[in-house]
């Protein structure tokens, strides 16, 4: 989940921060469907690339069948350590690797997964090339990115908290990568540049988003994902302040504790061609 976007980068602190709280705020509801999605495609070999913290990694590992061999890489060695340190149901092949330049043969796996890491590739079209490259022929890529921002509530308030502190200068990370590449039409076209020519599946997943606190979420999304970064780049004291400001923001919006709001995201599914 963190594959190579200039100036984005996931250290030790991050993510730490970003398995604890994000992973079961936003990620495990999308782990468990594309695990599923995966399972009806009866694969002998996967490929997982932008593991992050092994969110979906530990799903698949506890699902599918023991006989399922699974290789999980991420280009953050800081996410594959937290990955690795949290274990996994059996055995699962980690590797530090770059998701536009894989270190595997040609029509090696029988699927290739990414969740939520695509937003991220530098350049798209070379990451789905290079999943094509390691697909046997017939083999699936599946993978999945957020919807806009505005249809995922506590990211929405978080980002406008965050823009409203700094009017000048806004750190637009959130909008822009995460939740900057939902449109189908950009995706099956990048699909296509890349080889993949056959039918592109497009389905629409929504889910809830709960957390206790709002601190807990303003926690999550400032001090656990690439933002941390921005934030501290403006001064001493300022990840905190901002934290504190997305806090309040979310306390007016959710109320202070319980909070519950809608996450929105699109599943793509392509075949490589026969």
């Amino acid at each position: 989940m963190s594959e190579g976007t200039p100036g984005v980068s996931f250290s030790d602190a991050v993510a730490e921060v970003y398995d604890r709280h994000l992973v079961p705020m936003i990620f495990e509801p999308y782990a468990l469907d594309i695990t599923q999605r995966l399972g009806a495609l009866e694969p002998s070999r996967v490929l997982e690339v932008a593991a992050g913290t092994g969110a979906v990694t530990r799903t698949i590992a506890a699902q599918l069948p023991a006989s399922v061999a699974l290789v999980a890489t991420d280009l953050s060695p800081s996410m594959i350590d937290h990955a690795t340190k949290a274990g996994t149901a059996r055995p699962v092949e980690w590797q530090v690797a770059d998701a536009l330049q894989l270190p595997f043969p040609d029509d090696s796996f029988d699927a290739v997964v990414c969740q939520f890491g695509v937003m991220f590739f530098p350049d798209r079209s070379a990451g789905y090339r290079e999943a094509l490259r390691v697909l046997r022929p017939g083999g699936w890529l599946l993978f999945n990115v957020w919807d806009r921002i505005e249809h995922n509530d506590f990211a929405h308030v978080v980002q406008s908290a965050i823009a409203a502190r700094y009017p000048d200068d806004p750190p637009m990370f959130m909008e822009r990568i995460p939740h900057g590449y939902f449109d189908a039409d950009q995706i099956r076209a990048d699909l296509a540049a890349a080889g993949f020519d056959g039918d592109v599946t497009v389905d629409e997943v929504g889910a809830r988003s709960v957390a206790p606190s709002s601190e807990i979420v303003a926690r999550a999304y400032c001090y656990g994902t690439p933002t941390r970064n921005f934030l501290e780049a403006r001064g001493e004291g300022e990840l905190a302040a901002a934290a504190a400001a997305t806090q309040a923001a979310l306390t007016n919006t959710f109320g202070p504790t319980d909070l519950d709001g809608r996450i929105n995201a699109f599943v793509i599914a392509t075949q490589a061609p026969i």
